[in-house]
């Protein structure tokens, strides 16, 4: 383990680019894991880390000694005073340790007929973003795919969010949506209100289906909108005008989770 103390340090400083900027993401193809869960679930993907990083105060819990341990011989590992800690991590509260690992590589998503996924389009907000693909993931949802405008989808803080997701599903950016679901034949459901709108709960959500979220605040784009097979909406009997992309995602994916069951 090599002991760092300087910002100026090479390592120190591309941490903190990697933490801070999505260009400098793109341009390495790296990225952040920050804490242990993130640590541990990429370990147990099987996904190969290129560095590990522990504050002093981190290499006295046994959690982040059990995973340095787990990791040991498999790359390099260095260790920074709890300020200089801080000042690398991409979160508001450090948990003391880090990692980085090489994004996936880009592919074409392949689209199965007989499986339910998720599109999300524009989602901006990091938070929102890794909480709807934690939500798919625990609802056992495979695959996401996101439009242009939605926050990088490998970034620290939608990683943070996401508690692992990205590990146990398939997540692809940049996506032409409709030439990817031009021969989907499951339906293709868009949460918006209007007349044709039916209610979830009115709905037989034991097929597949592609569920189709929009950005916060304008929701759905009118191209995703036309590609809907069904409008669906969610009974709100509260005084309250709309729900969290995130929320009404849950709602909705677990929904068909309970009708499956």
């Amino acid at each position: 383990m090599i002991a760092i103390h300087s910002r100026d340090n090479p390592l120190v400083k591309r941490i903190h680019a990697l933490s801070t900027s999505g260009r400098e993401r793109r341009k390495t193809g790296l990225t952040v894991l920050d804490g242990a869960h993130l640590v541990s679930a990429a370990l147990d993907a099987g996904l190969p880390l290129t560095q590990l990083v522990v504050s002093d105060s981190g290499l006295h819990r046994e959690e982040h000694r059990a995973l340095l341990d787990r990791s040991a011989g498999r790359c390099p590992v260095a260790s920074l005073p709890d300020t200089l800690f801080a000042h690398v991590s991409a979160v508001d509260s450090p948990s003391g340790l880090l990692a980085l690992m090489q994004m996936p590589a880009s592919e074409a998503p392949v689209v199965s007929a007989s499986s339910s996924l998720i599109v999300l389009d524009a989602v901006q907000d990091a938070g929102n973003l890794g909480t709807l693909l934690r939500t798919a993931a625990a609802a056992g949802i495979a695959l996401a795919l996101l439009t242009d405008g939605c926050a990088q989808a490998w970034s620290p803080r939608v990683l943070r969010a996401g508690m692992g997701a990205h590990f146990r599903m398939q997540v692809h950016e940049h996506v032409d949506i409709p030439a990817v679901l031009s021969g989907y034949s499951g339906r293709i459901a868009a949460t918006v209100l209007g007349a044709q709108s039916r209610s979830l709960f009115a709905l037989d959500l034991a097929g597949p289906t592609a569920w189709l979220f929009g950005a916060e605040g304008r929701g759905l784009s009118a191209d995703l909108q036309a590609m809907a097979t069904t409008q669906v909406h969610i009974p709100m009997p509260g005084q309250v005008e709309s729900l969290n992309v995130a929320a009404a995602a849950a709602i909705c994916l677990f929904e068909q989770v309970r009708q499956r069951s």
